[in-house]
């Protein structure tokens, strides 16, 4: 973590300004924070309408002005109906093929045609615009991004800027998820987000969670070593990103090639590893094309070259980009073909093609055998995809030519040994002319470097140690727990190892294997052995911290059975163990392992190993029934899910998986977190299968995310594990145990351990230079909710600006840290009990109601502004259940806050008394927020309300006022809250009606048409209630027809009611404006009409 330079989030945006503005990458800058310089006619809009409409026409001259007109209103009309994925994924459509319209031509028939919004060929055409501080103005709340960058006048990219020493995920949380709820339109053109703090820099998707958030470190040469301790002590790691992602050409290319949308379910931006490694391969693509147009005649153009990315990096996506990208960007009618070895990687990789929209569901691209395959190569199929072994044919006969054609490109995934044999030959024999290129994570390598020789040159590298330095894997954690009767320095032969990689041995190597390596196998099978393994597999697995996937992998599939049986018996034995200490228990500890134990009661296993003829007797003859698990493997449930798609499943409660070979490659369970291996392995085959619990995900269990993979080895494979490391992972370190070695090897796990002490060390650094002294609380002899020193504590780093995000950063960090070294730590917590200490400050800072005592003098503002709550159930459903706590405060959601109830004399005494400043009056803005909320759900006109208590904290932030004058202004403001709270009654009408008054009413109203706009308000209220069981039906919106009659209803009870001086236009906005306001609360689930 270490202490960095500090840079605040002004020098950030002036220094990112800079960088835009060079020559090289020349974006025009504007600068709103005073005065709003775009040309908007009002902060509504989102979109720069007058340059847009600029670009419009320059790009597209010999379309009318009339259909010009059309696509402008199509591009800046929002679709509320939609959901923002599909209104973004409809835009995005739009700006990528243009904006079909309808032109009437000189014979006056109709043709559709392409209106053109950006040109993705030539981005030097296109205007790029960077805007600092532009203000927008939502439903309720005014909001100013930092940066946004227009092309063309649309809001593509939107930069969130944080101080240096707040954590950038706090931008994530706090800010962007925000603007998404208060300036939604804003993200209708949105193609990506970037949140950065100088140190760090993080890109994502409109919709991704924080866990998909990527850093952009190499412009434009993926081989480029990163210095990255470097850029964050110098703060310049946006400056990366801009560029080399966000120079103008590359934004281009990286919009229009790089980003799709996968089903209905998540929107994909490639990661710079992606963009790097396609564009490379494009590269190489179009040098052959140039070449094969001249007639070289060379065997070199038909090897499109070796795409080595590591496991868990997204090959599969890199692929769909690469075809969709040659398909947009080549001419002609080009053919993929998409080659496996195995069924379920054919299936993924189908899928993912399907998905992701390259191919549609009709297409019939799945050739089912031999003779299928052989005719639809000779068809212009767009995609074929295919086991190898459906290039068989009759022995002694010569496989036959399928085309001659030149544009048939050939995919191979994981190109290991099955591409170097007949069947690749055949392959090779049928389509002479073909362009092949290889995916892999793992090429061979040795003397022969067989992948190259085959596919050319590597075209794009990305190995184990730059996936991890990126984010786009977890980092693997390694800790070696060898079986006490086993001997460490046990040296495995290479036969040995080649032989047991294949699970279905054929006769003669099951022979040679029993005869030549019967003292590896003893040693390997020894019953004592396994049941040490599985007792402590059973103690282990549900002690971790993240409680993720595990997979347990086994020599061979007899083995693989006999450890689940073992595995299974500790298992219960655990439980039994379990109830005895919850017997003993009490309070939070007993909650505690009563939820462990439901976990440990509800967690299915299973067995999954290959069938082969005759396994029955075979398992037999080792003592074992194969029956119950082979019944298992070949189940579909009711959803029509079978074992691989259950475990997939991080909702699933089948948690635990026995292997011996399948599962091992290609199989992708993001919620994966910790691998037994028992089985020796080497090269390839060893990281394909260590790389299963590295991917990443935002699945957190019992609240906590999952931050690494962890690889528990019980057969030494310690020293091949470097080795293989140090071929694939892009690290030459000799010795993993060294914690000064490469930071991105897989490490022991003990350094773990080191990391956290470390982290607390920084974080008690930290609160010394603020007198804070954490060590202090050790010296008393209490429990911690005795101690005082932490509510001073907690007052002094609320005190400090920005001093509660960075004590959060530092205390998830250490918690991150306690759950990885778990259930190692529970035998050292003495020695972290400083991070217990922490720990509790946080909640004591952030007032968990559950777990801090409030019922004090500590908190007696507290005390009394809960005196105000009156109500506990719904204001609109006497019948309802009580909800679920909101904010830190125990304020229920839908209680009734009374601000009249509030003794402000004896909030400003108790303030003068109280010790703890900061907290009360964290206590007091934290409670306005929460009833700020509250009003605002029941009438959305109240902005102006959140716009003057921002302006008061923000000038308090900004050090404008001391904590006395903020405490007054905090007080001043609940008055005016309490008025506006009251206005409703003064007025003679209900919040509901009080909301409908305040959109229907104008300026200058005598006291006679003000009367008749309440009358209004009154009416249509009733009459929505009449109607609502035919007009505001569930989903109503989505149909045209009852959103007719809702407008109608609207429309003809204002007619009827408003007074006449309201005119055409006027009459039209009021229409218009309740509308919006029933729809946008139908959308959100509030609307409290009801009949």
């Amino acid at each position: 973590m270490g202490i960095r330079n500090f840079i605040s989030e002004d020098q950030i945006e002036k220094a990112a300004i800079k960088v835009f503005t060079q020559p090289d990458i020349n974006y025009r800058h504007l600068d709103c924070f005073t005065i709003d310089k775009t040309g908007r006619t009002s902060e509504k809009e989102v979109v720069i309408k007058p340059l847009l409409w600029d670009k419009l026409k320059e790009l597209n001259p010999d379309i009318p002005t009339d259909a010009l007109k059309t696509a402008l209103n199509k591009l800046t009309t929002v679709n509320k109906i939609a959901t923002p994925f599909q209104a973004n994924r409809e835009m995005m459509k739009n700006l990528t093929l243009g904006v079909k319209i309808d032109i009437t031509l000189p014979d006056g028939k109709r043709e559709p045609r392409y209106i053109k919004v950006i040109d993705w060929e030539h981005h030097k055409n296109n205007d790029f615009l960077v805007v600092s501080q532009l203000w927008i103005q939502g439903d309720v709340y005014r909001l100013r991004p930092d940066l946004i960058i227009f092309v063309n006048g649309l809001p593509l990219v939107l930069i969130e800027l944080k101080n240096s020493n707040i954590q950038i995920k706090q931008g994530y949380a706090d800010n962007l998820t925000r603007y998404k709820k208060a300036i939604p339109d804003l993200f209708l053109y949105n193609a990506f987000l970037i949140v950065s703090n100088g140190s760090k820099t993080r890109i994502g998707s409109t919709f991704a969670s924080w866990e998909f958030f990527f850093p952009w470190f190499r412009i434009c040469d993926e081989k480029q070593k990163i210095d990255k301790e470097s850029i964050e002590n110098d703060g310049r790691s946006l400056d990366y990103a801009i560029k080399g992602l966000l120079h103008p050409q590359n934004l281009i290319d990286y919009i229009d090639n790089f980003i799709f949308f996968y089903n209905d379910v998540a929107k994909i931006c490639a990661k710079n590893h992606q963009f790097l490694g396609v564009n490379h391969a494009i590269d190489r693509f179009a040098y052959l094309r140039e070449e094969i147009k001249k007639g070289v005649k060379n065997e070199e153009l038909n090897k499109l070259g070796v795409f080595w990315h590591t496991q868990g990096s997204g090959k599969s996506f890199s692929m769909i980009l690469l075809a969709r990208k040659i398909m947009r960007r080549f001419q002609g009618n080009y053919t993929f073909l998409i080659v496996t070895d195995r069924d379920d990687l054919d299936e993924q990789i189908y899928k993912n093609f399907l998905r992701s929209g390259v191919i549609g569901e009709k297409d019939n691209c799945r050739p089912a055998n031999s003779s299928a395959l052989r005719s639809a190569l000779a068809t212009n199929a767009k995609c074929i995809f295919t086991l190898i072994q459906k290039f068989r044919y009759d022995k002694g006969k010569k496989y036959p030519k399928l085309s001659d054609r030149n544009d048939i490109i050939v995919f191979i995934d994981e190109a290991h040994r099955s591409q170097y044999k007949n069947l690749a030959d055949n392959m090779r024999i049928g389509l002479p002319n073909a362009q092949f290129m290889a995916f892999t994570g793992t090429p061979l390598f040795g003397s022969k470097k067989l992948t190259n020789q085959w596919f050319g040159k590597n075209v794009s590298e990305y190995n184990f140690q730059q996936a991890v330095e990126d984010e786009a894997t977890v980092p693997l954690y390694y800790r070696k727990r060898l079986p006490q009767m086993q001997q460490a320095n046990t040296t495995l032969n290479e036969d040995f190892l080649d032989i047991i990689e294949d699970e279905n041995l054929s006769e003669q190597d099951r022979t040679r294997l029993e005869k030549e390596f019967s003292t590896e196998l003893t040693v390997l099978r020894n019953p004592e052995r396994l049941d040490d393994i599985a007792k402590d597999i059973a103690c282990h697995f549900p002690n971790r911290g993240y409680l993720g996937k595990g997979m347990i992998v086994a020599v061979d599939k007899f083995t693989t059975v006999h450890l689940y049986n073992l595995v299974s018996k500790h298992w219960q034995k655990e439980i039994k163990k379990l109830n005895k200490q919850i017997a003993s228990a009490t309070g939070q500890t007993k909650e505690e392992l009563l939820q462990k134990r439901q976990w440990m009661r509800e967690t299915e296993m299973a067995v999954v190993v290959s069938e082969e003829a005759g396994e029955e007797e075979k398992f037999e003859k080792e003592g074992l029934d194969i029956k119950p698990h082979r019944a298992k493997m070949n189940q579909i449930n009711d959803e029509g899910q079978d074992l691989e798609d259950i475990f997939k499943n991080p909702d699933s409660k089948f948690r635990l998986v026995f292997l011996c070979s399948k599962w091992l490659t290609g199989f992708d369970v993001p919620t994966a977190s910790v691998l037994y291996l028992d089985k020796p392995m080497k090269d390839h085959t060893l990281m394909q299968t260590i790389a299963r619990v590295n991917r990443i995900t935002d699945y957190e269990i019992n609240g906590k995310p999952k931050k690494n993979g962890l690889i528990i080895d019980y057969c030494n494979v310690f020293g091949r594990l470097k080795k293989a490391i140090s071929t694939y992972g892009g690290s030459l370190s000799e010795n993993l145990h060294d914690a000064n070695t490469s930071e991105y090897t897989v490490k022991e796990a003990d350094t773990l351990f080191d990391l956290l002490q470390k982290t607390i060390d920084e974080c008690v650094t930290w609160c010394k230079n603020h007198d804070i002294d954490l060590n202090s609380i050790l010296k008393h002899d209490q429990t911690f909710n005795q101690i005082e020193d932490f509510y001073k504590f907690a007052d002094t780093i609320i005190g400090i600006e920005n001093g509660r995000e960075q004590f959060k950063v530092y205390d998830n960090a250490i918690c991150s840290f306690y759950d990885s070294c778990r259930p190692e730590i529970l035998q050292r917590k003495q020695e972290f009990i400083l991070a217990e200490v922490i720990h509790y400050l946080r909640k004591i800072i952030e007032n968990s109601p559950n777990d801090i005592d409030t019922d004090n003098a500590r908190h007696r503002i507290k005390n009394l502004l809960n005196e105000s709550i009156i109500s506990e159930k719904s204001l609109t459903d006497p019948n309802s259940v009580e909800e679920p706590a909101i904010g830190n405060h125990g304020i229920k959601a839908y209680r009734e806050i009374d601000l009249s109830k509030l003794d402000i004399d004896q909030l400003k005494k108790e303030y003068k008394q109280s010790l703890y400043k900061n907290i009360e009056i964290d206590d007091l803005r934290n409670f306005l927020e929460i009833k700020l909320r509250e009003m605002l759900s029941q009438n959305h006109t109240r902005t102006d309300l959140a716009t003057k208590l921002q302006d008061i904290i923000d000038r308090y932030n900004a050090g404008s006022s001391e904590n006395e004058e903020f405490f007054e202004e905090l007080l001043k403001y609940q008055a005016s809250l309490s008025e506006e709270q009251g206005r409703a009654a003064r007025e003679g009408l209900s919040e509901e009606e009080l909301e409908i008054f305040d959109l229907l009413k104008k300026e200058n109203l005598t006291k006679e048409e003000n009367q008749k706009v309440k009358l209004a308000a009154k009416q249509l209220l009733i009459k929505l209630k009449e109607n609502s069981r035919t007009l505001l039906i569930n989903e109503w919106y989505k149909d045209t027809v009852q959103r007719e009659k809702v407008i109608d209803l609207i429309g003809n009870t204002l007619d009827e009611f408003l007074p006449d001086s309201y005119n055409r236009n006027i009459f039209s906005a009021k229409k218009s404006e309740v509308y919006d306001c029933i729809l946008t609360k139908s959308l959100q689930g509030t609307l409290m009409i009801g009949a």
